[in-house]
């Protein structure tokens, strides 16, 4: 296997009732980084639809798990292992309810903070160690179920930010694929100068 293969992996959950949910904002910025990559998705094994391409000058498989939300690892552990590819080249993009909507920031590391998904793919992959890309998508309003709040579609004054948003999060991929964990944070977290964020 070549070593500069990288996995992306866009979370979210199959299927026409979900695809605007603010849950499925890793699976909306897959779609971007692999229609940039001139690819297009194909189910594949392990219970996923996957693209293969170059994105940054790399090898990239491009994934989209086609079990619901909380079982995510399936795909990503089954394609990792399959191809051979550590940790230190996979990176999870998905919401986070706990940043502003408009909002992009990476880490590596790091707990699930109550994302299923990334519970998943943690105990799947055995590491938390693993790039993510985090979309923000905001607190629900009021007392409303976080859960909820997730699983119901961006607003309509998000969907007009919406392409902007994924856009940010498919350069933020390319960056890190790129330029590495510290300069990517450098660009894309306002502010602060390069560090590891691992909160």
């Amino acid at each position: 296997m070549t070593g500069d293969r990288w996995l992306v992996a866009g979370l979210g959950n199959p299927g026409p009732p979900h695809a605007g949910n603010r849950h499925n904002a890793g699976y909306l910025a897959a779609d971007v980084l692999a229609a940039r990559a001139g690819v297009r998705f194909r189910a594949g094994k392990f219970r996923a639809m996957a693209a293969e391409g170059r994105v940054a000058g790399l090898g990239v498989i491009i994934v989209k798990p086609l079990t619901f939300m909380n079982d995510s690892g399936v795909a990503v552990g089954g394609i990792s292992g399959y191809h051979r590819i550590g940790a230190g080249q996979i990176v999870v993009v998905h919401d986070e309810l706990d940043l502003p909507f408009g909002t992009i920031r990476l880490k590596r590391g790091g707990g699930d903070n109550g994302h299923n998904g990334l519970r998943s793919v943690t105990a799947h992959l055995g590491t938390r160690e693993y790039y993510r890309v985090r979309i923000g998508i905001g607190r629900p309003p009021g007392r409303m179920d976080p859960a909820a709040y997730a699983r119901r579609n961006f607003s309509a004054a998000e969907r007009k930010e919406l392409p902007f948003l994924l856009d940010r999060a498919a350069d933020a991929v390319e960056a890190l694929l790129a330029d590495g964990l510290a300069a990517a944070q450098n660009a894309f977290h306002p502010g602060s100068p390069a560090r590891t964020d691992r909160s």
